[in-house]
């Protein structure tokens, strides 16, 4: 009666050829490719599975190191800086890599284990706390924002507006008074704001038609500013400004 031999399961071919070296204790740049390659063997023959593509994973390993292992019997080759290759090298690579991400996996299983045995508390505050708002500070929230780059958009809208004017024709006919409606003007930039959610400064003195229109939308952006309604924020130092509403949906 043949005595019924349990063999340890591995994940892989590479799994296995890791183990028959730690249990080796041999070193993994320095394989005795001879004596691995007879252990690896023996253990497929005792392999039972009705898998063709776990065995053929290990079939394939199984040819590789018999290739490694004629290779190593003829002269070894030389490469372009004049070095001789080792036909182990590729091997050694992928063992490398596999061990490592072996012991990754090991340490996210350690971690999931110890996250599982932390406990929370439901968050509970008093109603007072809950309803509690904190005052905005003005400072405060002015804190990030570069007011000299938006003085510099400004003027450049401006004189953007002054290239437009033909210095001929703009003697000519009568001047009339540029009026702008604030609150008109204030109701437009909300419009604008609750269209887009963020935009550009720049972009939004662009749809502009005149300098009095620039000048008004500038104090209505400072205002809004200063309300908490909007963010500003500029990535880089000279670059443009981005404005971001605040205001909830």
């Amino acid at each position: 009666m043949a005595i019924p031999v349990k063999l340890e399961v591995f994940e892989g071919p590479l799994d296995l050829l890791l183990h028959l070296i730690e249990k080796n204790k041999i070193d993994i740049y320095d394989i005795p490719i001879v004596e691995i390659t007879e252990q690896y063997l023996d253990y497929i023959r005792k392999m039972d599975t009705e898998d063709m593509n776990v065995m053929s994973e290990f079939l394939v390993m199984a040819a590789t190191l018999i290739d490694i292992k004629c290779r190593m019997l003829l002269p070894k080759e030389v490469n372009e800086e004049g070095e001789e290759e080792d036909p182990r090298a590729e091997l050694v690579q992928k063992l490398l890599e596999y061990k490592m991400y072996k012991y990754m996996s090991f340490e996210l299983r350690d971690r999931q284990i110890d996250a599982g045995q932390m406990l929370y508390r439901k968050q509970h505050l008093p109603k007072e706390v809950e309803e509690y708002k904190q005052p905005i500070d003005y400072k405060e929230l002015l804190a990030d924002v570069d007011l000299n780059r938006l003085q510099e958009i400004f003027h450049f809208m401006m004189k953007r507006q002054e290239d437009k004017i033909d210095p001929v024709r703009s003697t000519f006919g009568k001047i009339e008074k540029d009026e702008v409606d604030m609150d008109r003007k204030m109701l437009y930039v909300l419009e604008y704001i609750k269209e887009h959610k963020s935009f550009s400064f720049l972009h939004l003195l662009e749809k502009q038609h005149s300098k009095m229109e620039i000048i008004v939308t500038f104090l209505v952006v400072l205002e809004m500013m200063k309300l908490g309604q909007i963010h500003i924020e500029q990535q880089e130092i000279g670059g443009d400004i981005i404005i971001t509403s605040k205001i909830p949906a």
